[in-house]
């Protein structure tokens, strides 16, 4: 029986905590896995900055990558190593270069999610080029945005077509502030899209894997605190929309992990915002759902390493086209797309390979969200946002969210408390 290592390597920017949280965790699992014949364990280190020759192999069998959205020569290391070295990364780097969230909105159209009624607007101004000003005299046409507005209906929202972060997103509430927006939208192609409401909940869906979490969220509120802290406030029919639309629409395009965005109006799921293949990931907007989401990661990408997963390099959308024009009631539809995705997600090898070979992963990341090193881990993204003299009550703030999601959701104490001891 030979010792086996499979190395996971981390594709990383600016994050601080989870990176550490994940390595601390993973030498506690102290790995040792029986496979086919074989004993694998695992090692993990962080990706650096450098030349590289294309032909040079690969040691890594998953990348977690959280860089490649925005640092390009970091994406062009990522795709080499999957082409020539069969490498499994989260997530496809071809689908999050290419998907912006115009893209995503026609694709789930076509399958018939609900997506609110969006236009495409043209940049306000325009870097200058060469063929710039013949070619908008020649084809661009004048347009009403108060007509669009009007078609539309207020509240709407206008926002980026490849945004993320909200970053330029506006809630219009009439044509005054709908021309408003549009004058100081600089360069951005713009979406303005039907605004749902009222609606009675906004949701967070986090996807890692055939993995979900599901969180209330508040957009107007602080960033510490958008991530609410609220459990049981969703039924079970309200779940197993959500998770099929999530598992959908991740699985589509090839994303891992991935979250999306829902709002709930007279009982349907309106998915408003779901390209977003580098999710919030820190304790200082996580805090309470921090430790789920390490656990989520660590179990997808020692299965994907594990089992050396194969990287979909061709997203083949021919089942899911099928599926949309097939003669059947919605919520079938539906259904059928999320198993697909489940599938695509090996979902019941995945639950098999955790049950017989990480069953004790649930109480080491309760006990080491306990410990000095995760409250140090947190401690320091608190110092890389925070001025001075805030690091201690938000250190404390986010500390004693976790100690409530330790006692709420340890694997020792399901008869714990239904809600959380603190704001």
């Amino acid at each position: 029986m030979a010792q086996i290592t499979r190395h996971i390597g981390l594709s990383l920017g600016a994050d601080v905590d989870w990176p550490l949280c994940y390595e601390q965790i993973l030498e506690r699992l102290d790995l040792a896995i029986p496979w086919q014949g074989d004993t694998l364990r695992f090692s993990c280190d962080r990706l650096t900055i450098e030349p590289f020759d294309l032909r040079q192999p690969v040691r890594y069998d998953v990348v977690i990558d959280r860089l490649t959205h925005w640092f390009h020569l970091s994406r062009e290391w990522i795709k080499k190593a999957v082409i020539l070295d069969g490498v499994y990364v989260f997530n496809n780097p071809w689908s999050v270069q290419s998907m912006e969230k115009q893209t995503t909105y026609c694709a789930m159209m076509r399958l018939g999610l609900p997506v609110p009624d969006t236009w495409l607007i043209p940049a306000k101004s325009y870097e200058d080029k060469p063929d710039l000003q013949v070619t908008l005299e020649r084809y661009a046409r004048f347009f009403d945005l108060g007509e669009i507005g009007r078609r539309l209906g207020y509240p709407s929202f206008m926002k980026p077509y490849d945004g993320g972060g909200w970053v330029g997103v506006s809630r219009i509430g009439d044509e005054e502030q709908l021309r408003e927006a549009y004058e100081t939208s600089g360069r951005f192609v713009m979406h303005l899209q039907k605004g749902v409401e009222p609606h009675d909940l906004f949701v967070r869906g986090i996807g890692l894997g055939p993995q979900v979490r599901f969180v209330r969220y508040d957009p107007s509120a602080p960033l510490h605190d958008r991530y609410c802290l609220d459990r049981g406030f969703l039924g079970d029919e309200d779940i197993a929309v959500l998770e099929d639309t999530v598992l959908t629409i991740n699985a589509f395009f090839g994303w891992d992990f991935n979250s999306c965005e829902a709002l709930r109006q007279d009982r349907t799921w309106y998915p408003i915002d779901f390209a977003n293949p580098c999710p919030d990931s820190q304790s200082t907007s996580l805090h309470y759902h921090f430790p789920w989401l390490l656990a989520a990661k660590l179990r997808w990408s020692l299965f994907c390493a594990a089992t050396r997963r194969p990287m979909r390099l061709n997203l083949d959308w021919t089942p899911w086209l099928e599926l949309a024009a097939a003669e059947m009631p919605w919520r079938e539809r539906l259904r059928a797309y999320g198993d697909l995705a489940r599938r695509r997600f090996q979902k019941d090898e995945f639950e098999a390979f955790c049950r017989e070979h990480l069953g004790h992963l649930d109480q080491v990341v309760h006990d080491y969200f306990g410990s000095e090193d995760a409250r140090r881990a947190v401690r320091l993204k608190v110092e890389s946002l925070y001025p001075e003299h805030e690091w201690d009550s938000f250190t404390e703030l986010f500390w004693e969210r976790i100690q409530d999601w330790r006692r709420l959701e340890s694997p020792a104490r399901p008869e714990a408390a239904e809600t959380p001891s603190r704001p």
